[in-house]
């Protein structure tokens, strides 16, 4: 399949692809060729009984806060569109909380360390071909000052489509766009060398990075994690959250039952020491293919790795609107410093399930629940909703509760405190009664 192969790197060569990017997409499509699924056996896999935990390390000393921070850069994955919740624009820009963005949240965060410690730790956001101008103009409109830093963005690479049935460039001349995918797992790596960051990074003296997504809120730039790995003398950090402090969480829909833990795609490398790898495995990481798309088994590809156990706080991803309700609710409070933080402990998060032929899209979650009317979920431990109720301004939810339109086109859920199964009529419905 050598002219298969001959044909996709010319492609990548015409749209200007880095080596390190041509590298990494050669290794996914050599697995690819090979018959490689992506798929690893539970009898390979040894599950881990027991980590460090951050609530049990060392908080570090006033005196090296600004020399740690003046060698770290803050990483947003930012290249997601949210099209699953029905969003045209790069997700971040999505307003979660009093009339702010995740972008305005993440940048006020970025602003109140650098004026609390006096050291300017460096934020980059990473966009892709589909976020980057939209990301850019917002920028400019709300954070100018940010747009002008050296490191504001790192582009994600790009893959060419590849034909099932040839392994060769798929094609769609109506629409040449559509013959490229996202990269899909591990891209950071091939983009901070191929864009020529990491040595940028390196040269100014940046030795640790923080990577996050840019719709998990929790994740925020920890002291004690940096000072901890710093000190550790780990290349690869990824923090991981008991199994018990996420359920309810729709990822865990799939999550293995003997595992104790659960990785947040919460991430600390080294970049003296990914330089070093990368320069040994030709400027990619080997890692194993996942067919269609998920990002990250860099663990097992660095000489000295590791992980720690975080709170619950640490992941509050927003990858559905159930998800975007608890955020936007009283679960959830804004601090001084602009970190999104939970009233209760950080283990209990209320189970929202909102009815998806009625809530699935943020325009239609917001048709039924206006922003600025959502329910108190701070005494509620889950909430079903089934049919088209539309949310009053003063719904309290206690306890377990599911919530029923018992009529069409849509049931008004008045103000009050509700628990177990409440049904509701729409007006017409109860007028004619």
């Amino acid at each position: 399949m050598a002219s298969t192969w001959d044909a996709l790197e010319q492609k990548c060569k015409q749209r200007g692809l880095s080596d390190a990017a041509i590298a990494a997409f050669k290794n996914n499509y050599t697995q690819l060729q090979q018959g490689a699924t992506g798929l690893v056996p539970e009898t390979d896999i040894e599950a881990v009984a027991q980590l460090p935990k951050l609530t049990d390390l060392p908080t570090p000393k006033q005196d090296e806060i600004k020399d740690l921070l003046s060698k770290t850069a803050m990483l947003k994955l930012n290249g997601g569109l949210g099209t699953s919740m029905g969003l045209e624009k790069a997700k971040s820009l999505l307003v979660v909380k009093e009339g702010k963005t995740f972008l305005d949240l993440i940048a006020e965060q970025v602003k109140h360390m650098r004026a609390t410690y006096g050291s300017k730790v460096a934020f980059t956001l990473m966009d892709s071909f589909s976020t980057s101008a939209d990301t850019r103009a917002f920028l400019q409109q709300k954070h100018s000052d940010l747009l002008q830093e050296p490191y504001i963005e790192l582009m994600q690479n790009m893959s060419p489509k590849v034909d099932a049935n040839t392994l060769g460039p798929a094609s769609y001349p109506e629409n040449p766009d559509n013959e490229w995918n996202p990269p899909g797992h591990g891209d950071i790596y091939p983009s901070l060398l191929g864009s020529g960051m990491l040595d940028k990074m390196l040269g100014a003296g940046i030795k640790y990075l923080f990577v996050s997504n840019s719709d998990n809120l929790g994740a925020t730039l920890d002291l004690t994690l940096l000072s901890w790995f710093a000190s550790s003398g780990n290349a690869f950090l990824m923090e991981v959250s008991p199994r018990e402090h996420l359920e309810g969480c729709e990822s865990m829909e799939t999550f293995g039952g003997r595992h104790k833990f659960f990785n947040t795609n919460n991430l600390w490398l080294n970049l003296e020491e990914l330089k070093g790898t990368l320069a040994s495995t030709g400027g990619f990481l080997p890692l194993p293919l996942i067919k269609n798309k998920k990002m990250g088994s860099a663990v097992e590809c660095f000489a000295k790795s590791g992980a720690v156990q975080v709170p619950r706080s640490r992941f509050a991803p927003v990858k559905t609107c159930n998800d975007l309700l608890v955020l936007r609710s009283d679960v959830y409070k804004i601090e001084e410093d602009a970190t999104v933080q939970l009233v209760r402990p950080s283990s209990e998060v209320p189970l929202v399930k909102l009815d998806d032929a009625h809530f699935k899209l943020v325009d239609a979650m917001e048709k039924h629940i206006p922003p600025g009317s959502e329910p108190s979920l701070v005494g509620a431990k889950s909430l079903v909703v089934k049919g088209p109720v539309k949310f009053s301004k003063g719904v309290v939810i206690q306890g377990e509760a599911t919530v029923e339109a018992a009529a069409q086109p849509e049931a008004s859920l008045a103000p009050g405190t509700y628990t177990g199964p409440v049904k509701v009529e729409a007006p017409a419905a109860a007028a004619a009664k």
